[in-house]
């Protein structure tokens, strides 16, 4: 008679992080080991739905919805044969195989789910990037940082009540009034200020008839490089830089921040650039949660070393994915670069991976393949370069073409998520959706 310490469990396949990397591998292998009974595949997120990183500059300017645009992880779990668990990842026993999650708590503080501990037999960490304020006084603060839904929501709201208060003050307005400075001028950066450019104008026609956006808004970038786009090439840098300048965004390349207070930014220089509203967009990190990850390497900004297979250097049962991951980019010197391209292309390879794994083969390296990059300026224009199988080196693009690539990416993710007919479905409700909104949320 078998007793159930007899039944042999199902391999317990755990990913922490919801990301693009982290909830495209959930569902890939909800819908092929999950479905047909071959894994329990256990999502762990602290976030109750997702939202595409790349759209989190639109959501902080209010031009795109984000009700209409997240994802909710109950949901997907259900629709694609895995389980999600709400809660954040706060240590790991790698002897016994436990993720350590801390418990949730509400708005006011309550624990809505206690401590707990999930086991695994196979774990992989995709738990992103941060921005890196690297210590900056005032920063924390003072500044804000776009790396959730929350942040953006928050921004918003700022944003609009900043706007809402200057149309109705009977005082002139202050030094820092209506004025925004993004600190980094990466793609995060840049694509922020166009969007509030737009976003802006659009607030104006919604009564604020007091304030002038030609006149009163002021937006700004800081950059410690000598150009904006710094890790890109440089006719991609300049080409942004002059739709930048044709709608009057100020742009400081060559300073470095020094301090971030509550009415503006100080630069190592000694200039004072007055500000309603600070978004620090300048350098990323991993989470703290895995700097010395229970003895797992990590380099100085807390991402795990892994080797090319993306197993961590010091446990072949534990991956890592995205920009939480230091993988070696082979044929160049540095790692794969943190953009959202790899985090898609290493949880594509991890489906593959995983399964070998569990039946026991050897794993392949993963080659990681630029596909090129695209900086989109809102409605006014889009600018990038394409590598691959189009030109045997770079291909400079911009305007409509660009623009038409940049939307695809994002049907790209949602294919990943959805398949083809669901994803074909959402695209043509929220085309006909979009006809009519109003140009900007004021949530």
């Amino acid at each position: 008679m078998n007793t159930q310490a007899d039944i042999p469990h199902l391999p317990r396949i755990v990913i922490v992080g919801g990301g693009a990397g982290g909830l495209e591998l959930a569902t890939r292998l909800g819908d092929t080991l999950g479905r047909r009974g071959q894994a329990e595949i256990t999502l762990i997120e602290r976030g109750r739905s997702h939202l595409w990183k790349p759209l989190l500059h639109q959501a902080a300017a209010g031009t795109l919805g984000i009700d209409d645009n997240e994802l909710n992880y109950l949901a997907q779990s259900t629709w694609h044969h895995f389980k999600y668990r709400l809660g954040a990842m706060d240590g790991l026993d790698r002897a016994n195989k436990q993720v350590l999650v801390a418990p949730t708590r509400d708005d006011d503080g309550r624990e809505i789910v206690p401590r707990r501990s999930f086991g695994y037999d196979i774990l992989v960490l995709a738990l992103g990037s941060q921005n890196n304020d690297f210590g900056t006084p005032g920063a924390a603060e003072h500044a804000i940082a776009l790396d959730t839904v929350d942040d953006a929501r928050r921004f918003h709201r700022r944003l609009v009540n900043a706007c809402i208060a200057a149309n109705t003050q009977a005082a002139p307005l202050r030094p820092e009034q209506l004025k925004v400075v993004a600190i980094g001028a990466g793609a995060t950066g840049v694509e922020l200020v166009a969007e509030l450019h737009n976003a802006t104008r659009a607030l104006a026609a919604y009564g604020l008839d007091r304030i002038d956006p030609e006149r009163d808004v002021r937006l700004s970038l800081v950059e410690a490089a000598p150009r904006i786009l710094p890790a890109l090439s440089a006719r991609l840098s300049a080409s942004a830089a002059a739709e930048l300048a044709k709608l009057k965004v100020e742009i400081h390349t060559g300073k470095r921040v020094t301090a971030v207070t509550s009415s503006g930014v100080q630069t190592a220089d000694g200039d004072f650039l007055p500000a309603e509203l600070v978004v620090w967009a300048a350098g990323v990190k991993a989470p703290d949660v895995l700097r010395d990850l229970d003895g797992l390497e990590s380099n100085r900004i807390n991402q795990l070393v892994v080797r090319p297979t993306l197993q961590t250097t010091r446990d072949d049962a534990i991956f890592a994915l995205g920009d939480c991951a230091a993988c070696p980019w082979a044929g160049h010197d540095g790692n794969v670069p943190p953009r959202a391209q790899a985090a898609h292309q290493q949880a594509n390879f991890l489906v593959r991976q995983i399964a070998r794994q569990l039946a026991g083969k050897p794993l392949s390296p993963f080659v990681y393949r630029d596909f090129g990059s695209l900086v989109s300026l809102s409605e006014y224009s889009t600018v990038g370069s394409l590598m691959g199988g189009l030109s045997k080196g770079s291909m400079f693009i911009e305007g409509h073409f660009a623009r038409f690539i940049y939307w695809l990416l994002y049907r790209k993710h949602l294919l990943s998520l959805h398949g083809f007919w669901k994803t074909v479905f959402l695209t043509l409700a929220r085309m006909i959706s979009r006809t009519a909104e109003p140009r900007i949320k004021l949530h």
